[in-house]
This record gives C-alpha cells, sequence and structure tokens, in this order.
C-alpha cells in the first residue's frame, strides 16, 4: 500500500465521511461524496434492487444508485480518481519536550503558527509536530477542534500566553495531563470529560467533512473525543445477500390483471373460475395455481419483496433450497442445496432440521450513515431504523458508497418447536429475567440507544454462531477473522449462515463447503470446546447484573465466545453459553445436553 491509500472495503465500512484518519503524513478528515473523484465515463454501479428500494424507503429519497470508492489509478496516467481528504485538526503538538517542576509538557499551537509544516521557537530551530489527539464532539456526528483558550481560562477572552500540555505521569491517562498557560491558568483535561461540566461549551454543528460553511444548528453539549478511540466513528450499514427475486415475474402478472379479472379472486374456486377466460387463460398458463394465490395476497396487502424484513427474504430462499442432486453445477450469484440428511443426523443434531451448503453467494453492503459515541446498527432482523439521528455523508448526492462480497457459506436451521419448548423451561426463563436486567442496566447507562433485548432465541443461536465459526476455523482453510455470520431469530424462524467472502475469488475456495459436509462433527466440537474455558470458574460464573462493564454479556469471554468484532453482527454483545450447552455453574439452561 502506498501512502495516503486505503483499501476499498475500509473506506465502506471503517473509514467513510466523516472519519479521522491517521495518514503517514498528516491527521485528515475524510470528506463528504461531494467531493469524491470518479472517472464519469466508468462509473463503478453496484446493481443490488432489494437493497436500493430499502434505502431509498429509509432515506425517503425517489431515486439512489450505489457506488462502489473510487479504485486508485496506480498508472498515474489519465484521469486519477481520488477520495477528498482536509487536515484535522488544527491543533498540534512541538515535539520538543521540556521539563518544569518535576513534570513533562509541550507546547500547543495552532495551525496558524506553523512555518512549512513545523513550529520555528524562539531559538530560531524549527521542530516538527504532532496534531493534538484529542477534539470535541456531539452525539449528533458533529466535529470540530477544541478552544483550548477558552477551556484554559474558563472564558472566550482571548489571552496571547503560550498554552502547554503537560504530562504528569507516564500512562496517558486523562488524570495525569494539564492543559497549561503560561499566565499561569491551567486546568486537568479530566473535566473535559465530564458531561456535566459543559467545560467545552455548546456545539456549533461544525461539519468539516462536508466542506466550509457546511454547519447546522445545534446546540447540545460538546463532549472530548480521542481521535483514535473506537467511539470516535460508526459506519451505519446495511447489507443484504443477493437473492433471486421469485416473486416479481408472478406479481408483474397479477397486478396486469387485477383491475379486470384477479381483484375477487378470494379461492382456488374463484381463480378456476376466472382461468376460464381467454385472457386470464393465456397470461397465468404454465404457473401455479398455489404461488399465483400468494401473489394475490401480496398484490392485494399493498406489499413485496421489499417490504419483507431483510432476513426474513434470506432464510425463506435458504430454507427452501432444494436437496442437491449429483448433476448440480453452481451457477449465478445464489446457489444453495440442501444435504440430505442421513449424511449429516446425529444424536447431537437432533434439534436441527435443515443443513443447506451455499456454494455462491454474495453480499452487498452499503453505508447510509454515520454516528459517534454509540453504534446504531441494523436490528436482527437486519433492518435499520428511521428513528435514528445519523449523520450526512453528503450535502447533496443521489448516491451512497457500496461495497460487494463473494463467498460461501453453511445455512443450519434448527427446529422451531425445540427452541419454543426449551424457551418455556422455568430455569431458561430465569435466565432470561437475569439477561433482561442486564440490559436494563445498559440501557440506562446509554441513553438515546435505539437497541431492544434480542430475546433468548437470539441469545442462544448467537452463542452458538460464535462456537461453530470458532471450531469451523481451524480446518476450513479461512482465517476465523474472515468467516462472518448472520442470526435469523424471529417470529419463529431460526438459523443461522456461517459464511466468508471478499472482493475476490478468495471467498470461494471451497473450504466452507467441505466443512459443510463434516458438519455434525463441527456442531459436536464446538459444543465440546464450550463446555469449559480457560477463564472458568470466573467466565461460568458471571452475572451481567453485577458491578461489571459487561451488562451484555452473560457467561462469555474471550477465552469462549468473543470473536473477532469483524465477524460479529453484534459487535460481542448478547451472548451467554449457560444456554448453549453445561457450564460449570449448571444452570440447567443448555440447549444441547448428552454431549
Amino acid at each position: 500500500m502506498s501512502n495516503n491509500q486505503l483499501r476499498s472495503s475500509q473506506i465502506v465500512t471503517t473509514f467513510g465521511p466523516g472519519a479521522m484518519v491517521d495518514l503517514p503524513d498528516a491527521s485528515v478528515i475524510v470528506a463528504g461524496l461531494d467531493h469524491w473523484a470518479f472517472n464519469r465515463i466508468a462509473i463503478p454501479i453496484v446493481h443490488e434492487p432489494r437493497l436500493e428500494a430499502k434505502l431509498k424507503k429509509l432515506l425517503q429519497v425517489p431515486e439512489l444508485s450505489l457506488r462502489t470508492p473510487p479504485p486508485a489509478n496506480d498508472q498515474h496516467t489519465g484521469f486519477e480518481p481520488y477520495i477528498s481528504a482536509w487536515r484535522f485538526p488544527e491543533w498540534f503538538m512541538v515535539q520538543k519536550t521540556e521539563t518544569v517542576n518535576g513534570y513533562r509538557r509541550r507546547r500547543l499551537v495552532h495551525l496558524d503558527k506553523l512555518d512549512g509544516g513545523k513550529y520555528r521557537d524562539i531559538d530560531r530551530q524549527k521542530y516538527p509536530v504532532v496534531p493534538v489527539r484529542f477534539v470535541r464532539a456531539c452525539r449528533r456526528g458533529h466535529v470540530g477542534d477544541i478552544d483550548w483558550i477558552a477551556f484554559v481560562h474558563g472564558s472566550h477572552l482571548g489571552c496571547p500566553r503560550d498554552l502547554w500540555i503537560e504530562e504528569r505521569g507516564t500512562s496517558g491517562d486523562l488524570s495525569e495531563v494539564r492543559i497549561a498557560c503560561d499566565c499561569g491558568k491551567e486546568r486537568p483535561l479530566t473535566q473535559a470529560a465530564r458531561l456535566e461540566l459543559r467545560a467545552l461549551g455548546s456545539c456549533n454543528g461544525s461539519r468539516p467533512w462536508l466542506g466550509a460553511r457546511t454547519r447546522e444548528a445545534c446546540g447540545e453539549a460538546n463532549r472530548l473525543l480521542i481521535r483514535s478511540a473506537s467511539n470516535a466513528y460508526f459506519p451505519q450499514i446495511m447489507s443484504v445477500i443477493s437473492i433471486p427475486d421469485s416473486h416479481s415475474p408472478i406479481d408483474a402478472i397479477v397486478r396486469e390483471l387485477w383491475g379486470d379479472f384477479l381483484s375477487d379472486v378470494e379461492s382456488l374456486q374463484d381463480l378456476q373460475r376466472c382461468k376460464k377466460k381467454p385472457t386470464p387463460a393465456s397470461r397465468l398458463d404454465g404457473l401455479d395455481d398455489n404461488e399465483i394465490m400468494k401473489s394475490i395476497a401480496r398484490v392485494r396487502g399493498g406489499s413485496d419483496e421489499n417490504d419483507i424484513p431483510v432476513k426474513e427474504v434470506e432464510f425463506l430462499a435458504l430454507s427452501e433450497a432444494r436437496e442437491e442432486l449429483g448433476n448440480d453445477a453452481p451457477d449465478g450469484d445464489f446457489f444453495a442445496r440442501a444435504m440430505r440428511q442421513q449424511d449429516w443426523e446425529a444424536p447431537h443434531m437432533e434439534s436441527i432440521d435443515r443443513i443447506v451448503l451455499v456454494h455462491r453467494l454474495r453480499e452487498v453492503s452499503a453505508q447510509i450513515g454515520f454516528t459517534r459515541f454509540e453504534a446504531a446498527g441494523p436490528d436482527i432482523e437486519g433492518e435499520l431504523s428511521i428513528q435514528v439521528e445519523r449523520a450526512t455523508l453528503a450535502l447533496d448526492s443521489p448516491w451512497l458508497p457500496a461495497l460487494e462480497n463473494r463467498g460461501e457459506g453453511i445455512f443450519i436451521k434448527f427446529k422451531n418447536e425445540y427452541i419454543d419448548r426449551w424457551i418455556r423451561r422455568e430455569a431458561v426463563s430465569n435466565r432470561g429475567r437475569v439477561l433482561l436486567e442486564g440490559f436494563k442496566i445498559w440501557r440506562d447507562d446509554h441513553q438515546g440507544s435505539n437497541r431492544d433485548f434480542p430475546g433468548l432465541a437470539y441469545f442462544l443461536l448467537h452463542s452458538f454462531s460464535h462456537l461453530l465459526l470458532a471450531a469451523i476455523s481451524l480446518e476450513c482453510g479461512y482465517p476465523a477473522s474472515s468467516l462472518r455470520e448472520r442470526v435469523y431469530a424471529f417470529r419463529g424462524d431460526y438459523g443461522v449462515l456461517i459464511y466468508t467472502g471478499s472482493s475476490d475469488s478468495e471467498g470461494t475456495l471451497g473450504g466452507l463447503i467441505l466443512a459443510g459436509r463434516e458438519i455434525r462433527r463441527h456442531v459436536q466440537r464446538a459444543l465440546e470446546m464450550g463446555m469449559l474455558c480457560s477463564n472458568d470458574p470466573v467466565c461460568a460464573f458471571h452475572l451481567p447484573t453485577r458491578h461489571d462493564p459487561q451488562q451484555l454479556l452473560g457467561s462469555a469471554c474471550h477465552g469462549c465466545l468473543l470473536i473477532s468484532e469483524t465477524s460479529c453482527e453484534q459487535r460481542n454483545e448478547f451472548l451467554d453459553r449457560a444456554l448453549v450447552i453445561p457450564t460449570m455453574e449448571q444452570t440447567g439452561t443448555e440447549f444441547f445436553s448428552g454431549v
């Protein structure tokens, strides 16, 4: 990777518009979409009708397209696409350390005082500078430089004396950092982190990623933000797996015949009478009557496949995959075949209904905005909330940055009656109340969050998914960080998809398909691995209601369930292995027993 270049996937998932990035030569903020330069002759467009329809409805716009970030031109000839970025922040620390009263301190200077990117001190020498790591931001995504002069002096009355950052320790903790002025005023940085003090003032609505003069009204209390912290930027991403639209052709015919023929059809008998007429007979010839009735119900309800939640469409397609045949040849963007039951059944697989090998899949992800301090991702059905106040990616842009990955996967569908019966057990209900109490504690600490308690079925399948993903990664040939999950736990539908994907052919090497053919062995090993954690008994007896920062976890830690956050759809939250298998605590809440 050459200087000042990022991978396309990073632009969509990590460093999109509004993100602060430390490049080799500068600290910048990635510009909004209005300032990205594309080759208009060959615009890289990603087509995914279902995702486009979802996003148009969410953003309430009539037209919308998806594009990949502009690829770099390594030849340096002709048009060179690029993504703009602007210097941010504008305050710097001089790389010259002085010692006063036993404390180390460095000068804090503004961009205006630099000479050729360096600071000229009173000794006439030039010293390099580094961007200050502290900025101000608010929950609406606005960000800007801290007014250090006002912070130290408690007012906006300018003081011409020099500012310093004093480090009164070696840990870098905020309690050891003070901002001091040569006039004698000083203030600990911990006061900037205390929201009730409003030490950083009120937000002025600055949006430097969108360009100059793009402020909007705000007034929220500014918060201290470390530029490189994990809570500085949360891209809001929606992703779908491309599923062939099996309904549109029939729905189009039904809509065509609706006004004159099909609007009064209520039963199969009505349909048979209608098909005796010449026009319906010719247009509906060869179509299954049951599929026509389903289409009539969809049209009458005013909905189509685009109104169905993202994961529900995927679950239906995976559940309806036909059994594999010897002469099947994978083709298209989506190709899934169910394994014969005799090839995977075992006593510990009794609760599983189907195993589907997904030879080919295509996942399209698009970023629609971002948040700071608190993530606002999709819910357990894959849908984004329309109530979330997200920061915009552009002032006026009819497109969104997107990424498409191709890969393969394994889908495991569970028998709904087994999970429904398990949820009704008294021990499980008691465990559910404990986990719900932990979630309520978390919500009290995260006011304004749009997250809901996902339910015990989700906790179970999410925890099982992590155990299985870790077990499969040992043999499938893909690193664990490249595997991902989609958990389906809603309205009586239960399943888990373990898949991988990349922008090239590396996501379709066949390793997961081979692992899927040995799925009963991988499931057994996953369950055995989860019974004992290297952090037991502490992990096994952990409860989220105790004074603990992990209010969304039951029996779960880095020794058993926590995996790479790029693999997890809930950022390693809502996990509890006590719901999956017996642990040292012997809660009696396990779904799988006798492994």
